[in-house]
């Protein structure tokens, strides 16, 4: 077994972690410093690193017969209010329909976004804030997602918070670019009752930690497959905590997705919103075989079983096999193992 790598590897583009122990959260700290030390500011590999690093996450606490909340600290868990993640009906009255799907379905709590908001008048916006609140009833919470529609103009966003206001909603979701700071700080100061939330763009812990500090967001929304795994994730948790903003799960694919977004704040008692996938593609409700329902009261709780307690379909995931080969020149670089038959 080769030594453990370092922090700052002395060879930038050797590999420092083939054959690395993997015992303990240290172990899965120090390979995760050295992949960032090694790729530098190149987002694939922030992407393709929060894989593995839930993965090494998974392994360790198996091993160890013990949830990954566990193993990051945490000595329980939290139920979560659950909102159903949806994007807005084409018009204001499919919009409503589907609030009113999602409270019929024992939902608390909705949130719509994309489509069209944000692309058309200030007065067709209101008008889906209204349907999505009339569908909802009073006693439930709406947010609204722009999907960074706005870019970096305050005015045209500011431009809508009279009618989100005006019908309750608690949050106004990535209304700017990820690294628009400047933005996102003027539209929180002019704000009365709607917080500003974002934070799924974020690709590293120190993106999201800018975001808190100096976006002055109310609620710091990370996504654990792009910011670079559950270390990074629990580390803005931690931070959020100290600094009074709200950490929030971001997930809108599959339940093991959910179980793995649910883990860095599994265990924070006040941070109690959760992002659900309410209405999966087949590929996110298929690859497992168990999944995390809301109750009665719309809560859901992230399992308390090995790893991130979710067993994962692997006959489901046939259909989508593919055997792959890469070859430059007519030189083989990589062949992937025949498939099973």
């Amino acid at each position: 077994m080769s030594a453990p790598c370092p922090t700052a590897p002395a060879g930038r583009w050797a590999n420092p972690c083939w054959g690395q122990p993997l015992n303990d959260a240290a172990d899965i700290a120090r390979i995760r410093a050295a992949v960032q030390f090694n790729s530098m500011d190149l987002l694939q590999a922030a992407h393709t690193f929060s894989g593995i690093e839930i993965a090494l996450w998974m392994r360790s606490a198996r091993r160890g017969g013990e949830p990954v909340w566990r193993l990051l600290g945490y000595k329980s868990a939290s139920p979560k209010l659950a909102y159903a993640s949806q994007l807005f009906g084409e018009a204001p009255a499919e919009t409503e329909a589907k609030a009113k799907s999602a409270r019929e379905a024992g939902f608390h709590a909705v949130k719509f976004g994309w489509v069209n908001y944000g692309r058309g008048s200030v007065a067709e916006d209101a008008a889906h804030i209204e349907a999505a609140r009339a569908g909802m009833g009073p006693d439930s919470e709406v947010l609204i997602d722009a999907g960074q529609i706005f870019a970096q103009d305050v005015e045209a966003a500011a431009a809508r918070l009279p009618a989100l206001e005006r019908f309750g909603v608690l949050w106004l979701e990535e209304p700017f670019l990820p690294y628009a700071l400047g933005a996102y700080a003027a539209l929180a100061d002019r704000g009365r009752k709607v917080r500003m939330a974002g934070g799924e763009g974020c690709h590293s812990a120190p993106m999201a930690l800018n975001l808190i500090d100096f976006g002055k967001v109310g609620f710091v929304q990370v996504d654990t497959g792009r910011i670079g795994g559950l270390g990074p994730a629990k580390e803005v948790a931690d931070h959020a905590a100290a600094k009074g903003v709200t950490f929030v799960n971001h997930t809108f694919t599959s339940h093991l997705a959910l179980s793995a977004s649910l883990q860095p704040y599994a265990g924070l008692a006040e941070h109690r919103i959760a992002e659900y996938p309410f209405a999966p593609r087949a590929l996110g409700r298929d690859i497992s075989l168990n999944h995390i329902m809301p109750d009665k009261d719309g809560l859901i709780r992230v399992p308390d079983a090995p790893g991130l307690g979710i067993t994962v379909n692997t006959a489901a995931l046939r259909p989508y096999l593919q055997e792959v080969e890469i070859a430059v020149a007519g030189r083989v670089l990589f062949r992937s193992s025949p498939l099973p038959v």
